[in-house]
């Protein structure tokens, strides 16, 4: 079982950068494909971007790909979404998730068990 505690959200004007992070619990993290999604109010929950168990592999929405970025330090028991660019269009709630899969990490949220809480991002002037 794998505990995710996201943070490092916070208020960050257009054209600016930040990175979240996702904190991991439990001794089979390092086994697991790792993905962010994001929920705006009024809007479906959507895919950003994932990163196998190694990070060997990783996949992003088209929206975010040339913009963010994913990595992991297993040794930390966390992942990291690093964004630059940002647009108002960004601002959301960002969620981690995290299942154990071998192949390429998913992009659908249903195909992940273990669930963060989320962190406001917002992007204003």
């Amino acid at each position: 079982q794998v505990q995710l505690v996201e943070s490092g959200g916070g208020l960050v004007q257009p054209g600016g950068s930040l990175t979240i992070s996702c904190a991991a619990s439990g001794r089979t993290f390092s086994s697991s494909t790792v993905g962010w999604f994001r929920q705006a109010p009024g809007k479906e929950r959507e895919f950003v971007a994932t990163i196998s168990a190694r990070g060997g592999r990783s996949d992003y929405a088209d929206a975010v790909r040339d913009r963010f970025a994913i990595s992991r330090d297993n040794t930390k028991n966390t992942v990291y979404l690093r964004m630059i660019s940002l647009k108002p269009e960004d601002t959301a709630v960002y969620y981690c998730a995290a299942v154990l899969t071998p192949g390429l990490p998913p992009r659908r949220s249903r195909d992940y068990d273990y669930w963060g809480q989320g962190t406001q991002v917002t992007v204003s002037s």
